[in-house]
């Protein structure tokens, strides 16, 4: 393929490039076009600018610099075989280095197509040719476009094949194959992952540096899948470690024949042609990778060196110093034709004397005097030549034209139906694999529950979660396990980094399959789970109970939940949404009392080792009814107690009885020491304030039970005084205490006071 056809020079005139303008001037003009994007007007200005007026002895010495320039802007412009020809008198003027070459490089690239956007942009994307059906869709790596390969759960929850996953920095523990997916693929794709495997090996010996035993697992598994371009471009590989450059040559152009749009394998095919010695195809081939690939700096500056190589060989990339009269004045009257050809608003015609030179001997003599061959490179008088050399390398066909191999537009997509069109494709950084026909793998999955069973709970998975093991359980189940104890159910290994971070995230892939090809199987797992909830959602019957303390409406209380019975309790509690669970003593004959109260939970902060503090607050009182244990922990079916209210005389009773006991209380709290007073605040806070209205609550108010948790009571007496739904009887309950409290604190004071004034 070349560039797309120029016209001849000389370009056609631009109005007001005057040979007679200051040269300062002009190169301030020309560098101005080139950063405002205008690359054929610089290329004009610094054309002139070196061409100057020409004396009787001939033309001035031309600028080495000026003559890169002029080369960068011909091939912003896409004018290449007048670039080409800008730099060969550059070369005439001193050895060009690869890295000069930069812009040359880029142009020629632009010219496979990245310039007109004939090639997609950004990184390469996925191979659609990969998955041939919904089967291989899911299964396929998202990083590799692939067959999964040693399946690796990530802990985000996605699934890539083992060497796509990224090493980073922070990685504790490593990830284990997925032996579930593992298992799955094996029996839909058992040839398939034969061949991985084989290729796997080939990998390992080639980095092991056992190339004959690597060429031979290659050999295998391109038995079997002879059409894979990834063991095509691993062989070609292998020869050229074992310098079998031909089979390697053979081997990376069908990789290109069949993916055009592979970096990699034109990459290898130039490596080969370079070890044969074959430069103007190397140059191609690098070519082909830098278009395809044009921020990648390692090829573009083997695009330059090549390009030193093929287009500035060391025998023309020198100057003479060889001077003639005659020559000089044989290049003179040219010289002075081109440069008027920029003063005059008429464009030379093809077939003029400028054009190109058709004398050989002429053209010998040009090239004996440094300048008048520098000049006879940069105004296009070797444009012809020029123009044949890309063509030599890039050469231009119907069938192989650009627009055809990187289609851009509509017709063009359309048009590749037909015979002998290559697919339009996303450009890839690795092979894709064409191996369904080979093998005879059926597209569809053949799977059933057995595939997807949870080791725990014996039934489809549910939610379902791998560890870093690679083991792979119901999220509810891993959780009770962990309940117990940080190890794996299965292999027993330490998940102690998991269970701290809680990064229990759902195995998307083997979601997708389940809820794909075992929907119904899904549906009924999925119905279990709603009943369950809808169960332990219920407040009145099966309610759980945590057996411990004493707890009171409206009054904190804050837990240490580390038993696995009732971290279970507690999950569920937060799962179903209710966040509520019931507080009760134990009974020595009963099991537990025969009141309690209902706690609701504010906050849950859970500890590396899967224990946690539970913020919990009492909202109201019950009447255990019935109880039994579920999963090791209690539950009960109970009633709700709600104070009787009072009215008439009865309720003006109550409400001076109740104004009576608070300021009761207020006084014995005021009169304990400070350090039991902190001690009390810290723990259940400040008293509530009285309350206006005495039965407002169905519990009663809050200052009541506050400062039944507070008094120095026997579990007996304040368990008594909770199934009291009289809040006069509680209140006069509390006036009791507080008497023999108060009585009992002064006959203290007064025994102490006794035995200060006895000593």
């Amino acid at each position: 393929m070349s560039p797309e056809p120029v016209p001849p020079p000389p370009p056609p005139p631009r109005p007001g490039c005057d040979c007679g303008e200051p040269l300062a001037r002009r190169l301030e003009r020309a560098d101005e076009a080139f950063r405002a994007g205008e690359y054929g007007a610089a290329a004009e200005l610094l054309r002139s600018a070196l061409a100057g007026p020409a004396g009787p002895a001939g033309p001035a010495q031309p600028e080495r610099g000026l003559c890169l320039r002029l080369g960068d802007a011909l091939a912003r412009a896409g004018r290449l075989p007048e670039a080409l020809g800008a730099f060969r008198g550059a070369a005439r003027l001193g050895a060009l280095r690869p890295e000069e070459l930069g812009e040359l490089a880029g142009g020629l690239a632009r010219a496979l197509g990245r310039g007109e956007r004939r090639l997609p942009a950004g990184r390469p994307g996925g191979a659609p040719g990969e998955a041939r059906g919904e089967a291989r869709a899911l299964l396929g790596c998202p990083r590799c476009r692939r067959l999964l390969h040693k399946p690796v759960t990530l802990p985000c929850g996605l699934t890539v094949c083992k060497r796509c996953v990224e090493p980073g920095p922070a990685r504790p523990q490593a990830r284990r194959v997925n032996v579930v997916l593992s298992g799955l693929l094996e029996k839909c794709f058992p040839a398939e992952c034969r061949v991985r495997r084989l290729a796997g090996q080939a990998r390992s010996l080639q980095r092991q540096q056992q190339p004959d035993a690597a060429l031979l697992r290659c050999d295998q598994a391109l038995e079997l899948a002879p059409r894979d371009n990834s063991l095509l471009l691993l062989r070609a590989e292998l020869y050229l470690t074992l310098k079998n450059y031909e089979q390697a040559l053979q081997d990376a152009n069908a990789v290109c024949q069949n993916e055009p749009l592979l970096t990699k394998g034109h990459h290898v095919k130039a490596q080969a042609l370079s070890a044969l010695g074959r430069s103007k195809e190397v140059l191609k081939e690098f070519l082909y990778c830098l278009a395809l690939n044009p921020e990648c700096n390692s090829v573009k500056k083997e695009v330059q060196k090549v390009m030193c190589e093929v287009f500035f060989p060391a025998s023309e990339n020198v100057h003479q110093n060889l001077t003639s009269s005659i020559q000089s004045r044989i290049l003179n009257s040219r010289l002075k034709a081109q440069c008027a050809s920029h003063v005059n608003t008429e464009p030379l015609e093809e077939g003029d004397s400028a054009g190109s030179s058709k004398n050989p001997s002429e053209k010998s003599d040009v090239f004996r005097n440094t300048s008048s061959s520098v000049l006879y490179f940069i105004l296009g008088l070797h444009f012809e030549e020029d123009k044949e050399m890309l063509e030599s390398i890039l050469p231009v066909a119907p069938s192989t034209g650009l627009k055809r191999q990187f289609p851009n537009d509509l017709e063009d997509v359309h048009e590749l139906n037909g015979p002998g069109k290559i697919p339009k494709k996303e450009v890839d950084s690795s092979p894709q694999r064409n191996m369904t026909s080979n093998t005879g793998e059926s597209p569809e999955l053949s799977i059933d529950v057995t595939d997807f069973e949870c080791a725990l709970c014996m039934r489809l998975l549910f939610e379902p979660v791998t560890t870093p093991c690679g083991h792979t359980f119901c999220l509810k189940c891993l959780e009770r396990c962990l309940d117990h104890a940080p190890h794996c159910p299965l292999c027993k290994e330490k998940l102690s980094e998991l269970l701290a971070s809680r990064n229990f995230n759902i195995t998307i892939l083997a979601e997708e399959l389940i809820f794909r090809y075992l929907s119904d199987e899904l549906s009924d797992r999925k119905r279990i789970y709603d009943e369950e909830m809808t169960e332990l959602s219920n407040l009145t019957r099966d309610v759980p109970i945590f057996v411990c303390a004493m707890a009171f409406p409206t009054v904190p209380c804050p837990l240490h939940v580390f038993e696995p019975r009732y971290r279970l309790m507690i999950r569920r509690c937060m799962e179903t949404g209710t966040k509520r669970f019931g507080m009760c003593l134990s009974a020595e004959h009963a099991g537990i009392s025969e009141y309690g109260c209902m706690l609701e939970i504010k906050d849950v902060r859970t500890f590396p080792d899967g224990s946690s503090v539970v913020d919990a607050i009492g909202i109201s009182r019950f009447r255990v009814l019935s109880h039994r244990h579920r999963d090791g922990y209690n539950t009960a079916d109970i009633e709700y107690l709600e104070d009787e209210k009072v009215e008439g005389p009865a309720y003006e009773e109550l409400t001076s009885l109740h104004d009576s006991v608070y300021q009761q209380s207020v006084s014995w709290f005021t009169s304990l020491q400070d350090h039991m007073k902190e001690q009390i605040l810290s723990h259940f806070g400040l008293m509530p304030d009285r309350e206006s209205e005495p039965q407002s609550n169905p519990s009663g108010p809050a200052w009541s039970w506050w400062i039944l948790a507070v008094l120095p009571l026997e579990r007996k007496a304040q368990l008594a005084i909770l199934g009291m739904i009289s809040l006069k009887e509680r209140l006069l309950a509390i006036r009791r205490i507080l008497v023999i409290i108060t009585r009992k604190m002064n006959s203290r004071q007064e025994l102490v006071n006794s035995r200060e004034r006895n000593n």
